[in-house]
């Protein structure tokens, strides 16, 4: 992606915090990643005016990191992270920064409902193969440092993560069935932080987790990752209109780690697929309904018609759901995905 209006983007953003009014992600880098992705550069410059003012300044760092365990989670160092990773990419390879780090973040792939890993796939998506530049390296080092700030472990996801692959469960990775067993919290209220810590406490929770059977191989974990996001696609025409916004997670979590993992060894493929079930179950049980509803009815379209009425919208979840279920239909041909752009714009 060569087009200079993204570099011109992040060029404005990086003197914005990865968040605003206390919680809310900093969603500008990614959204315009998209926009330039698909085509829609025109509209890059004029979305930002009104976005930018929405958002806060660059935070400060109080003292370097150096204990880096310690320092997980704590959105206090955001500024501290957020100066540790451009260092590391103004010294070392981003592929190395990137590998070194993403076993180190995986586990609290919740972290920022999930925006931070969001936010790493953008980005690296942007670097490759031939884009590298002091912009996108910049972004890259942004996104890091918002996931490191804000890392939360999904529950359970520990012992996801250690699993053996030849333990008990589906033999062909049936994600449509692994999600249709998944429990709910009680009570879906409040934030995301607020339902997170409800899982625990579910007792179906865990052997849900455990049910897709972990990848045995790179191969069988990226077709695994290829089928959640299209099933969490279309399970969002089902779910969306409980939590319109945060629903679009549940896809877009998967489809970042999804893009990742061509910079990544491949070794590390398998718990990515790992992590990416775990952030899309968990935003299902704390966010979607027990039961869902019939698929909406949307005026079909092509994939461009798609993405050119999510960039008119201009909602950032919209246009980040549209960009995902591209992504997804390309792979499938299964034309349902392409409803789901304009039903989350009906309901956002």
């Amino acid at each position: 992606m060569s087009d200079g209006v993204l570099d011109e983007a992040y060029e404005r953003l990086h003197r914005t915090g990865p968040e605003f009014q206390g919680w809310l992600s900093n969603h500008g880098p990614m959204a315009v990643e998209a926009l330039v992705r698909h085509g829609h550069p025109h509209r890059v410059h004029r979305w930002l005016d009104d976005y930018l003012g929405r958002l806060d300044e660059l935070p400060r760092g109080l003292h370097p990191i150096d204990d880096w365990r310690s320092a997980l989670g704590d959105p206090k160092r955001a500024g501290d992270w957020l100066a540790y990773f451009d260092r590391q990419l103004r010294e070392h390879p981003w592929r190395a920064v990137l590998g070194t780090w993403w076993p180190r973040l995986l586990p609290g792939i919740a972290a920022g409902a999930t925006h931070g890993v969001i936010r790493v796939g953008h980005a690296v998506r942007a670097l490759d193969p031939d884009d590298e530049n002091r912009q996108r390296l910049t972004e890259l080092g942004q996104a890091l440092g918002y996931w490191a700030s804000r890392w939360q472990p999904v529950p359970g996801i520990d012992r996801l993560l250690t699993g053996d692959p030849d333990q008990p469960g589906t033999d062909d990775i049936d994600v449509a069935a692994a999600l249709a067993g998944l429990p709910r919290i009680d009570d879906q209220t409040g934030g995301v932080r607020d339902r997170l810590v409800q899982l625990p406490g579910v007792p179906r929770w865990e052997p849900a987790l455990a049910t897709l059977r972990p990848a045995r191989s790179p191969a069988e974990a990226e077709r695994g990752l290829t089928t959640l996001v299209h099933r969490a696609g279309l399970d969002y025409l089902r779910f969306g209109h409980a939590e319109p916004v945060m629903l679009v997670h549940a896809v877009t979590a998967p489809t970042a780690v999804l893009r990742t993992l061509p910079a990544l060894d491949r070794g590390l493929w398998a718990p990515s697929f790992a992590a990416a079930w775990a952030a899309t179950a968990a935003m299902t049980s704390v966010y979607a309904p027990a039961n869902g509803i019939a698929p909406p009815t949307v005026t079909p379209a092509t994939p461009a018609e798609v993405f050119a009425r999510a960039a008119r919208h201009g909602d950032a979840h919209v246009v980040k759901l549209a960009d995902a279920v591209l992504d997804a239909h390309a792979v499938s041909g299964d034309d349902r995905l392409l409803t789901a752009p304009g039903y989350a714009g009906q309901l956002i």
